[in-house]
């Protein structure tokens, strides 16, 4: 073949992150800030691997439009155009892959991934006649058989067409050996452009585990990962600290993992040879509210961690229950006090507009939140994405058609109790009530240490405020 180049791209729609179980736009959520495609950096490394000449572009970030996709397809000309689509953007998401066939015709394969299609590839691909492949689970290995020349019959976890017929393989087993994958190819990509929110300093995510056993009624994680959490090896994450750290002076980073916590050894054996390293680093994660204890968030705070997210979800006990949460206020409470006494800051997520929500429900969640007084809070309303258990509720409970417009703040659904304008009218008061409140301005103006830093709380303040 002489055509070995490979283009993988976030398509021109509006900025997501996109990292597996999280689909959730940037714009209209307070401080979460845009994200590195470190699933097609993961798959550039893969490309060269292969003797394949990868490139890899982010068009949501840069606001190009669909115009600008079009001089670079016929610029770079791939034999493989890969697309990462997600569910709240489908759509505009697969437009990319019908221009390019629009221009390159049989020259080009492409390829769609993303969650959506762990469940609904064929459906898609009926509706869609110019995807030529769907990747179908962990998208690492399959690509990787897809360039070694494999026939896409012979490789588990495809979705595919022959002729005029739409095939789907089997399965593919979950990839039990995280080390055995290449260090993402960030030389690709402008690394400075992706920033802490507080700091505005280069930030990078290293995804050191997948897999969570909870099976939360509306998470993607047990769906998408598993629920047996399998982890890279604590001196194989260092080792890409380390390269992130010499190669490109990166300091700041996300360890992105469904749940990172859980097994507390080799938590404990990570911030350990993270100490040993040497690394000066900062790090966030997130955290379980039932798995915290004193002498493990010890070792993180000395390895660098400065922030963990914990899902709190709700302040009301029975949602918890309804929800599958398997944890408790009182825990919640525990895991927040012994982070507090570390100077570890924390950041909530918070979900309301699940099936059983009230009024009442969502006025204990604001009063909770601000018990807790987290530095952080992101108030999500709750997306019924494919795959997930509130999904299958919510077609076979006719709760209203699903809306993706504006996914985690617009309401995608109502509940049994509250209509989706009364669910928006709540998030706003939420997340007014909790960030304008006269003592935690306070708390914030006092932890400011950079003019940056003051820049971006008041950017988010401006966004409180005015957003619609």
């Amino acid at each position: 073949m002489s055509n070995k180049k490979v283009f993988l791209i976030y398509p021109p729609s509006p900025v997501m992150n996109r990292e597996e179980r999280c689909q959730q736009p940037t714009d209209d959520l307070i401080v979460i800030p845009p994200l590195p495609p470190t699933d097609m950096l993961y798959l550039a490394s893969i490309s060269r691997k292969y003797g394949y000449e990868p490139a890899v572009k982010d068009y949501s970030f840069f606001n190009e439009t669909i115009e600008n996709f079009k001089q670079d397809i016929m610029s770079i000309r791939p034999r493989y155009l890969v697309v990462n689509a997600a569910t709240p953007t489908l759509e505009t998401d697969l437009e990319v892959l019908k221009v390019a066939k629009e221009i390159l015709a049989d020259e080009v394969v492409t390829i769609a991934k993303g969650a959506h299609f762990n469940f609904l590839a064929r459906e898609v691909m009926q509706t869609h006649d110019y995807i030529d492949i769907a990747i179908c689970g962990e998208s690492e290995p399959a690509f990787a058989e897809l360039l070694e020349g494999r026939a896409p019959c012979d490789i588990e976890g495809l979705c595919f067409r022959e002729e005029f017929e739409i095939i789907q393989t089997k399965k593919r087993a979950y990839n039990d050996n995280l080390d055995e994958l290449p260090y993402p190819a960030r030389d690709l990509i402008d690394n400075s452009l992706y920033t802490r929110p507080d700091n505005g300093k280069m930030q990078a995510v290293i995804k050191v585990s997948r897999g969570c056993p909870y099976h939360c009624f509306f998470c993607l994680a047990t769906p998408l990962n598993g629920s047996i959490v399998r982890k890279r090896s604590p001196k194989n994450i260092v080792g890409e600290i380390r390269e992130c750290v010499e190669k490109y002076g990166i300091k700041n980073f996300i360890f992105w993992s469904d749940i990172f916590n859980l097994d507390k050894e080799w938590t404990r054996e990570l911030c350990r040879e993270i100490i040993n390293s040497k690394l000066k680093i900062t790090f966030s994660t997130n955290t379980r509210a039932d798995s915290a204890d004193i002498e493990t968030a010890k070792l993180m705070k000395k390895a660098g961690c400065s922030l963990v997210s914990i899902g709190v979800e709700s302040g009301s006990q029975d949602m918890l229950n309804k929800m599958g949460k398997k944890i408790t206020l009182e825990q919640v409470k525990k895991t927040v006090k012994t982070f507090k006494k570390l100077g570890i800051q924390i950041y909530a997520y918070y979900v309301i507009g699940l099936p059983w929500e009230t009024r009442d429900t969502v006025l204990e969640t604001l009063e909770f939140a601000k018990s807790l007084n987290t530095e952080y809070v992101s108030f999500y309303t709750a997306a019924a994405l494919v795959g997930t258990k509130f999904y299958d509720y919510v077609e076979e409970n006719r709760l209203g058609m699903l809306n993706y417009e504006r996914p985690y703040y617009y309401p995608c659904v109502k509940t049994h109790f509250l209509s989706v304008d009364e669910l928006f009218e709540l998030h706003k008061k939420l997340v007014r009530s909790y960030y304008l409140r006269p003592s935690y301005i306070l708390k914030m103006l006092l932890s400011i240490r950079s003019f940056k830093q003051l820049e971006n709380y008041f950017k988010a303040g401006l966004k409180i405020l005015f957003r619609p």
